[in-house]
């Protein structure tokens, strides 16, 4: 499949503690190792049936081991530059992040070498004010922070 035709779901999970924080989740594996700001995601995960909010929280449980529950936002999907279509949601949760849990994958490492070794998908995630979530997310992510933003800020005027 092509990346133009691939689709993503997750959830962007956030908590209001002195102003608001989002959950973002660091990549495992040797490659990002060493990377940090622009390195950052929502848990999110390739979609295999048409059900973006099902795969949303399959994913976000399997990256996580955090079970997300309560009501979903939906944010606007976002095309990356590599083509893939990313669907999010938002949902406010303040979750106890040291019991933490990631699924697993499996590649050859060092490369050439012959030998597999298995990395977790996720290996942290961490809660972070909103100007330091958008130097750690990846880029193509960013906007939804932003949307989160929004529409907080509206649901906050209506209410007022």
């Amino acid at each position: 499949m092509s990346r133009r035709n691939e689709v993503s779901a997750g959830i962007l999970a956030f908590r209001r503690n002195r102003g608001v924080e989002v959950l973002l989740a660091h990549p495992g594996g040797p490659y990002w190792r060493k990377k940090d700001e622009g390195a950052w995601s929502i848990p999110k995960g390739t979609v295999i049936s048409g059900d973006v909010l099902a795969c949303a929280k399959r994913e976000f449980n399997e990256e996580t081991g955090l079970v997300a529950e309560g009501p979903l936002a939906t944010l606007t999907p976002l095309r990356q530059k590599s083509g893939k279509l990313i669907h999010a949601f938002a949902l406010e949760a303040d979750f106890d992040i040291k019991v933490f849990s990631s699924n697993t994958f499996e590649m050859e490492w060092p490369p050439r070498s012959g030998k597999m070794q298995n990395f977790p998908e996720i290996d942290r995630i961490a809660y972070f004010d909103i100007a330091t979530a958008k130097r750690k997310i990846l880029p193509g992510q960013r906007p939804f922070i932003d949307e989160l933003l929004k529409q907080l800020a509206e649901s906050s005027s209506e209410q007022g």
